[in-house]
């Protein structure tokens, strides 16, 4: 025990986060994981369902933590204090919209989606508001590099949705789906854990002034239309799976998605590094290429060890992590690592380039995002033709990542 604190003790506080973010995204395969086991694909798939709301949600919401954090490097003193009062203002608002709009259309998106219930979106919406509030609370410990706040915060969401969830499956007799969304918004509040409160004056009117609002604007119109393809090549094979399949293969597909992005999340906490750190280099005029680099051989390693162990034991991973009955979708699983292991690499050069304020590669990922839906659309006679799509979807975005960046640094080396 000594031993580990002492290990612990030598750490650095970007380390920390790292190691939290590893056992953060443990937690959310462990629940994701208990809930396949304990309900099953039928009812697994309802609630793979309101999981991936719940990443569609991330996203949106990240457009706000992006654009807090980024600022946050740039922005000091009044014009930082300003700044996060009206950041809050508006972040609140979009919650409370996207809320509503979730609790008014629960019975559609019920119909939509062959859900069991229809209340299940209804408490998700309720949730909503608290998201968007803690998603700028979050931006700002990533912005000032407070990264062990930052760690807490998804820490305290994991550990509460995980617990939640599970004490009331095993003790309240409701509908699964039900009680998945009870413990998914509860988590939202434990996720403002710890709250910076300093600089919220929430009776005092804020301004900033034109070039820093204009500036503000730019950058997060440019950052939610990124998301908003994010959530497109993320999400949308699982809710197009759940449309168009029955519900039993689309929890087994639901599994399948969930072993397969393990590269992604994992992915993710190097983005959560790697902007603070290239706005900063940017700013004081260093080189951030070799930030980058770095992160972009982690990920490659990583994808490649994924995608060769899915390849060589599909069966025993599948066995392992969900049980005999998803099995059968084992002879997929390499394949949609694949996937999204080009997503993931490509997505780092997007969001390295979006800190820059370069914004072709957003583009780029949009017309590709749109590109997948569309290839699904066509191509969905059964579940290893959505799979092959996205591959090929994902492989010419990350074609056209690669040519964008070498002429990026061409130029970059004339001027």
């Amino acid at each position: 025990m000594a031993i580990h604190i002492s290990v612990l003790k030598k750490l650095n506080a970007e380390q920390k986060f790292m190691a939290s973010v590893i056992i953060v995204n443990g937690g959310n395969y462990l629940y994701n994981l208990l809930l396949g086991r304990i309900l099953g694909p039928e009812e697994f798939a309802d609630a793979a369902l309101l999981i991936t709301f719940l990443l569609v949600l991330s996203f949106v919401a990240m457009t706000f933590q992006l654009s807090t954090a980024k600022f946050s490097v740039i922005f000091e003193n009044e014009i930082f204090k300003s700044f996060i009062n009206i950041t809050y203002k508006y972040s609140t608002i979009t919650g409370v919209i996207l809320g509503i709009l979730m609790i008014v259309f629960s019975k559609p998106l019920q119909s939509l989606f062959n859900a069991q219930s229809s209340y299940m979106f209804v408490i998700f919406g309720i949730g909503i508001p608290i998201y968007f509030i803690m998603s700028v609370n979050r931006g700002i410990y990533q912005g000032s590099k407070k990264f062990d706040s930052l760690a807490i915060t998804y820490q305290s969401e994991m550990i509460s949705r995980l617990a939640i969830t599970l004490v009331l499956i095993y003790t309240i007799g409701l509908q699964s789906s039900i009680l998945v969304a009870i413990g998914i918004a509860a988590s939202f509040f434990f996720g403002l854990i710890p709250f910076r409160t300093k600089d919220i004056e929430i009776t005092t009117k804020h301004s900033l002034p034109k070039a820093e609002s204009k500036y503000i604007t730019k950058f997060f119109i440019l950052t939610a239309f990124y998301e908003l393809t994010q959530i497109i090549i993320n999400n949308s094979d699982i809710l197009m799976v759940k449309h168009y399949f029955e519900t039993y293969e689309a929890g087994l597909y639901a599994s399948l998605a969930l072993i397969g992005r393990v590269v992604y999340f994992v992915a993710w906490m190097f983005v959560m590094l790697l902007l603070p750190k290239v706005v900063e280099k940017q700013k004081d005029g260093e080189a951030h290429a070799p930030i980058l680099f770095k992160y972009v051989f982690y990920i490659t390693l990583l994808s490649a060890t994924i995608v060769l162990g899915c390849y060589l034991f599909p069966e025993l991973v599948i066995q392992m992590m969900f049980g005999s009955e998803y099995i059968s979708i084992a002879p997929l699983l390499w394949k949609y690592a694949i996937a999204t292991s080009l997503f993931a690499i490509s997505n780092i050069f997007a969001y390295y380039f979006l800190s820059l304020d370069q914004y072709i590669p957003v583009v780029l990922s949009a017309l590709l995002g749109i590109s997948q839906v569309a290839l699904i659309v066509f191509f969905h006679n059964t579940l290893s033709e959505v799979v092959i799509m996205q591959i090929v979807a994902m492989a010419i975005l990350l074609t056209f990542q690669l040519f964008f960046f070498i002429g990026y640094l061409k130029l970059s080396k004339k001027a």
